[in-house]
């Protein structure tokens, strides 16, 4: 797996939420942004980003993430489909695992080897969407799931683009080898630094998917992506600055306290912090929690400066190492300051 060598490409977040999916898909479009991405939290991401398919013609529209575990293969097949179908060939998805009291506590679905359930999931789908793109049997049978039934009335037509490309999500180091083998790309999480990506997550992901070059999986004939996000503190003002940086040192905090995450923090030495965060989390503590997180900490993860300053330093964390770029922006800051970043970023080349 080569380092990239091109311009980042540009991937524009969007919350998803239902009153401002159509205005922030137009908007995207038309400040020439590569891609739309609408994460799963309150609102069905799929549903969003079908109705942003037909208030737009060019912009890529992903899912990052859905919750694959949450759903069977076929499910999650129909779903990317039909978003696919109805763009026009503009669909990507993004899959993530989640993490196990919400699959079995919120989503009422079993968890158990969630790397090794993943790894066939994707297989799954592949095969579900093979089916329904030549015409050829359904013939799936994996230790987690069965799928040997597909008669023409349930089978939707072809899709001139080809069949959806599929990234998935991961932090440790079984889900980074499973992204590897069986994906076509990679999402960093958020809470990711430019030394983890480097040291842990790349090695990896570049054995796994060598692995699957050699044997002549066919998604390999499509480039590999490598999609970094960035959570950004920034403002058009000193007052917007303040509180967007008070916001991410927050989320930085509530990130760092949790035990999945804690082999990024280790990377730096850091398994002290988490332990504290976690501890006050568990009692409520969220005030003392931001407070923890110190410069360095911050400068790890995070960016913070006006829209050119972190752009900037965006593009020199990045260019050269991902394939594409998004800026995590705090939940309730104005979204055209993402834009706005990611248009400063593409004038750097």
């Amino acid at each position: 797996m080569d380092r990239p060598t091109a311009a980042l490409r540009l991937d524009a977040i969007a919350s998803g939420h239902p009153t401002g999916i159509l205005d922030a898909a137009e908007q995207a479009e038309r400040r020439g942004m590569d891609r739309l991405v609408v994460s799963e939290t309150a609102y069905d991401p799929f549903l969003q980003l079908a109705r942003a398919a037909d208030r737009t013609s060019t912009v890529e529209l992903a899912t990052g993430v859905a919750v694959a575990l949450a759903r069977t293969p076929m499910t999650l097949a129909y779903q990317a489909w039909g978003l696919h179908a109805a763009s026009g060939g503009r669909a990507v998805i993004g899959l993530g695992s989640q993490v196990k009291p919400h699959i079995e506590k919120r989503f009422g679905m079993p968890w158990d080897r969630p790397a090794a359930r993943m790894h066939e999931y994707v297989h799954a789908v592949r095969a579900i969407w093979q089916s329904w793109q030549t015409g050829e049997r359904l013939r799936f049978r994996g230790d987690f799931y069965t799928h040997t039934v597909m008669t023409p009335v349930f089978s939707p037509d072809p899709v001139p683009a080809g069949v959806p490309r599929i990234l998935l999500a991961g932090v440790g180091p079984l889900m980074v080898r499973t992204a590897g083998e069986v994906a076509d790309g990679f999402l960093s999480h958020p809470f990711t630094s430019v030394a983890y990506l480097t040291e842990q997550v790349l090695p990896r992901l570049a054995e796994a998917r060598g692995r699957a070059e050699a044997e002549g999986a066919a998604w390999t004939d499509r480039p590999f992506e490598i999609a970094g996000s960035v959570l950004t503190a920034t403002g058009r003002t000193e007052e917007e600055l303040r509180a967007n940086l008070a916001k991410v040192r927050e989320r930085l905090a509530f990130y760092a306290s949790t035990p999945a995450y804690r082999p990024v923090l280790a990377q730096h030495g850091w398994e002290d912090l988490q332990e504290e965060l976690h501890r006050l989390s568990v009692r409520g503590r969220w005030e003392e929690m931001a407070a923890l997180v110190d410069d360095r900490v911050f400068d790890a993860f995070a960016v913070a400066g006006t829209v050119e300053e972190v752009a900037g330093e965006i593009h020199r964390r990045y260019a050269g190492l991902a394939t594409r770029i998004s800026v995590s922006l705090p939940e309730d800051a104005d979204p055209g300051l993402g834009l706005d970043v990611l248009a400063a970023i593409r004038d750097l080349g």
